[in-house]
């Protein structure tokens, strides 16, 4: 699909089903409605989501084999695992507390599940090609944050010698097992190798689950995280206007540096789109989860309500539509 024709159907992408739910569930958090999601409902549909998502990257896996591009790619979003939390971190503790700074960088070094699946669900509706290992490149990206996170944060507590501070924080050992062993991610990585084992017989005995309950499973889950978005938007009340600045800022510039990477090492425009999509989210669930004990120093309500309160709405209502709008004008 040509790059003008893509820029022409973005603003209708906002009358999309799942995007209107997530704008309604933002509008009732607002209104301090009691609507809400059960918890467990709310893991079941995380779970479905990667599930799904996993066997869609298995069967396309399976279709296109391994090559150049599929290794390039990989490479492309370990290193920007590697790159973003180190320059969020550089910029950050500028403004904030060392601790304060390791726990936000962290947060926007990692990525957000859910802002990549409504990315490739709009690729999906849009006609737009990209590679199954993409999903590989999702999983792949979550975890150099963490490692990132813990190993400065232990040299910031050793340079300010905070008595008694390490002694209360979880080993490295237990940190990494907890980060590299968690379920959604295992999940993700199990789906994969079923929908490359099974390939096409696999992938047309689970088109009702992988293909047609999808949308409306996204529908539901986004609709939660509205209500989830509005509610965090109370915690960055108050904060610095550097901060608000960042939650807005900051993923169009990790967005820039994908986009720079992809042209250098001439990744194709939807590989592009989606590292773009990637290094431009923030983590909401796992690395916040890590950091609750990994950094206990840091407050949640600042790393929590930025990526979600901010950065999430930005991505999922503007963000996802201008970078694969750019990639596929870029790398036409």
């Amino acid at each position: 699909m040509p790059a003008i024709d893509i820029l022409k159907a973005d603003m209708q992408s906002l009358l999309d089903p799942a995007i209107l739910f997530f704008v309604f569930g933002i509008l009732a958090g607002l209104m301090k409605s009691n609507l809400e999601i059960p918890s467990q409902i709310a893991k079941f549909l995380s779970l479905y989501l990667l599930m799904a998502l996993g066997l869609k990257g298995g069967f396309a896996l399976a279709h296109s084999g391994l090559n150049l591009q599929l290794v390039t790619s990989l490479g492309c979003a370990v290193a920007l695992a590697l790159i973003v939390p180190a320059l969020a971190y550089l910029a950050l503790k500028r403004i904030l507390p060392a601790l304060d700074a390791v726990a936000v960088a962290a947060t926007y070094g990692s990525v957000s599940a859910v802002t990549f699946i409504t990315a490739v669900q709009y690729m999906d509706v849009k006609g737009l090609h990209y590679g199954g290992h993409m999903a590989a490149a999702m999983a792949l990206m979550e975890s150099p944050a963490i490692l990132f996170a813990v190993i400065v944060a232990n040299t910031v507590r050793k340079r300010h010698a905070t008595a008694g501070a390490s002694a209360t924080v979880p080993t490295l050992s237990k940190i990494l097992h907890e980060s590299l062993t968690d379920g959604a991610q295992l999940l993700l990585l199990g789906a994969m190798l079923v929908g490359v084992l099974s390939g096409d017989a696999g992938k047309a005995s689970m088109q009702p689950f992988s293909g047609d309950l999808f949308k409306g499973m996204l529908a539901f889950f986004l609709l939660d995280m509205g209500l989830k978005a509005a509610r965090n938007l109370a915690q960055v009340r108050g904060k610095s206007p550097l901060l608000i600045a960042y939650s807005l800022l900051a993923p169009l510039a990790h967005a820039g540096i994908a986009l720079g990477m992809a042209s250098l090492f001439s990744l194709p425009a939807g590989d592009a789109a989606l590292l773009m999509v990637l290094a431009a989210s923030a983590s909401y669930i796992a690395v916040p989860a890590v950091l609750r004990f990994a950094i206990p120093e840091a407050s949640p309500a600042l790393y929590l309500g930025m990526s979600l309160g901010l950065t999430f709405p930005f991505n999922i209502l503007l963000g996802i539509p201008l970078y694969i709008t750019i990639a596929h004008i870029v790398l036409i």
